[in-house]
Parts: C-alpha cells; sequence; structure tokens
C-alpha cells in the first residue's frame, strides 16, 4: 500500500470508530440489537473493500477475452464497452494490444509499442505522413520480423510507427485482408483463415 492509502484507510477507520461509537451510546438501552448490526454493517464494509480491491482481477475472469481456436483456424473477439474489438499480437515476442480498426489501411505502432517489440523510436527516420481525425501525422515506416497470433505466424509485415500520441497501436486492413473471412455479429468479431 503507498502512504497515501494508508492515510485514507486510517482516517475511514478512525470515521467508521466514530459513527460507531456515536450509534453504540445512542443505542445503549438496545445495545445487543446494536451490536448485531454493527457487525452486519462491518462484514458489509469488508465485503464492499474486498471487490473493490479485487475488481480488476474480477474484470479479467468475468469479461470475455479473446480466444483463438487454432484447429479451425477462427479468432473470436468481444465487443468492448467502448464499442470497439481489441486483438492482441505478439510482435517481434512482445504482446502488443490493437483496436481493429476498419478504417485505417495499414498497422500502426505506437512508440511505446513499437519500443516493446525492440524498434527504438530514436533510430527511426519519419518521412511520412498519415491523415487522422485530428490532423496529419508523421509516420516512420517498419518491418515486423514476427507477427504472431496464436499459432498464426506471419513473418515480415510492413507497418508505420506513428510520432504523434496515440494510447493504442491500431490493427487496420492490410493485417484483417490476411484473412479470408471478417464477419461482425451478436457482439463479435470473427476472423477465419
Amino acid at each position: 500500500m503507498t502512504e497515501d492509502q494508508i492515510g485514507n484507510l486510517i482516517y475511514l477507520s478512525l470515521l467508521g470508530g466514530a459513527i460507531a461509537g456515536w450509534y453504540l451510546v445512542n443505542q445503549r438501552t438496545q445495545l445487543n440489537k446494536s451490536l448485531q448490526y454493527a457487525a452486519l454493517w462491518a462484514l458489509i464494509f469488508i465485503g464492499v473493500v474486498a471487490v473493490y480491491g479485487l475488481w480488476e482481477d474480477l474484470q479479467g475472469t468475468i469479461r470475455p477475452q479473446q480466444s483463438v481456436f487454432a484447429e479451425q483456424g477462427l479468432i473470436e473477439l468481444p465487443r468492448e464497452r467502448d464499442g470497439h474489438y481489441y486483438m492482441t499480437l505478439d510482435i517481434n515476442g512482445a504482446p502488443v494490444r490493437f483496436v481493429v480498426d476498419t478504417g485505417a489501411s495499414a498497422m500502426v505502432l505506437t512508440k511505446s509499442d513499437a519500443a516493446r517489440a525492440g524498434l527504438h523510436p530514436e533510430d527511426l527516420v519519419f518521412l511520412g505522413e498519415a491523415m487522422t481525425a485530428n490532423g496529419p501525422v508523421r509516420t516512420a515506416p517498419v518491418r515486423l520480423d514476427e507477427v504472431a497470433l496464436g499459432p498464426v505466424v506471419d513473418r515480415n509485415l510492413r507497418a508505420y510507427v506513428n510520432e504523434g500520441e496515440m494510447d493504442t497501436s491500431l490493427l487496420g486492413m492490410e493485417y484483417l485482408n490476411r484473412f479470408n473471412r471478417l464477419e461482425i455479429s451478436g457482439g463479435k468479431m470473427r476472423l477465419e483463415r
């Protein structure tokens, strides 16, 4: 826990203790019933704290994930809460999360994703230009030695590194066209090869 979290815990504990003390003094004639209620509220509080602390883990377990069915050559992607589809690919051995963008022509990496994949942005030459919703940005052409999606591996793929600020790398049609079929229905995107 960080110092801020410890401070917040101490503050909340003192506040809870003060409220509990006030309640017990007010209910001293029915102390047994008051202790039962206090124990119930303490359990509810502990439960809420536990769920809050484990929320990220619970979401990962409950939320549908990307599925690769190697035997059928099928990949299923669930639609996320923001309405987009995301795919995680291993780029040169490093996992990179992409937003699937059928409006983009190419695969575009953020500078941080490019660095994790072994492409050092300081060594890249940003000669190209791409038009985005926010205007033009400079791009650097790169070659990806290996792009893997489960057992599906492509080699020597062309991509670009975006010099501007991007939250997530983009997976455009140049990669998606490698699949024989792309279908969106029932909140899922299915890709077949």
